[in-house]
């Protein structure tokens, strides 16, 4: 088992470090939420007073945090961590945040001989709770050989996409193809259910047929088809239409960046952006449906 250091214990951290207890692992963890902190030591975490302090004696340091400004924060410069850790340390930040910072941190960490790895994650708070994420990691392979051993406890699908940066890059990929089949299947649920067809039978025939997608088979986003998908609890998260917007707007980054002329996935962005500003940033994604209702 192994000494985990473990920042940022939100919406998905807090599960993703419980977990790590769970797994046997001697975990400590910081977080600026004193109600995070409470749940974790309950949860059999010990709790530091700082990053720096839960650091002490780690084999790994994970963070997940809320953007690149702070993962560069935490990690870089005269007072960042990666000055304060001794080179065995593997670092892990699961943070959803620019490649560009990424890439920052994992050169800064290369420098001084410190493994580091983006390695954002992709199936929301169940999967979090659950233990079944999907990993996406960015850096060099011994590195990712750590690294496999201890997402695994969190994760049951762990991708090596590349050098430093490659994760945050899938994952920008990942979310913005999510966003436009979620739309696309929320426009063909209503399309079906308003010309006489129930939801459930359409679901089970577009699940049969070559309109098959995530959307439909886990995380149906029309009310009462799919027992436990966040569609039938009030479109409580789940996946907040913040966080997708957030996402979307690393994809557009990414794909100006790289030239692609990407027409859905700006569509999308539009769509979720709207969604938002009319009040719904704390509702599940999935309840993009209610724009094509209304």
């Amino acid at each position: 088992m192994a000494t985990v250091a473990f920042i940022g214990l939100g919406n998905m951290g807090g599960p993703m470090a419980i977990n790590l207890v769970k797994a046997g692992h001697a975990v400590t963890v910081f977080d600026l939420a004193p109600q995070a902190l409470e749940q974790l030591a309950q949860a059999g975490a010990a709790v530091a007073e700082s990053a720096l302090a839960a650091t002490a004696g780690a084999e790994y340091v994970i963070s997940m945090l809320p953007a690149g400004k702070h993962v560069a924060s935490v990690y870089t410069g005269e007072e960042g961590l990666l000055q304060q850790l001794d080179s065995s340390v593997t670092v892990l930040d699961c943070s959803t945040i620019d490649a560009a910072t990424a890439r920052q941190v994992g050169e800064a960490a290369a420098a001084i001989g410190i493994g580091f790895m983006d390695a954002p994650v992709s199936g929301g708070v169940a999967a979090a709770a659950a233990g079944t994420l999907a990993f996406m990691c960015g850096g060099d392979a011994a590195t990712f050989e750590k690294a496999k051993l201890i997402l695994a406890a969190m994760g049951k699908n762990i991708f090596h996409a590349g050098p430093a940066g490659a994760g945050q890059v899938a994952k920008g990929c990942n979310n913005m193809l999510l966003a436009i089949h979620m739309i696309g299947t929320t426009e063909a649920l209503e399309m079906g259910a308003r010309n006489g067809l129930d939801p459930s039978v359409l679901s089970e025939i577009m699940l049969a047929s070559s309109g098959r997608n995530w959307s439909l088979e886990v995380y149906n986003p029309y009310p009462g088809v799919m027992e436990g998908a966040p569609a039938s609890n009030d479109y409580q998260p789940g996946f907040m239409v913040d966080l997708m917007v957030k996402d979307l707007g690393l994809a557009m980054e990414i794909a100006e960046q790289s030239g692609v002329d990407n027409v859905m996935g700006k569509l999308a962005q539009q769509r979720y952006l709207k969604h938002q500003q009319d009040g719904n940033g704390a509702v599940d994604f999935s309840s993009i449906l209610r724009t094509i209702q209304d």
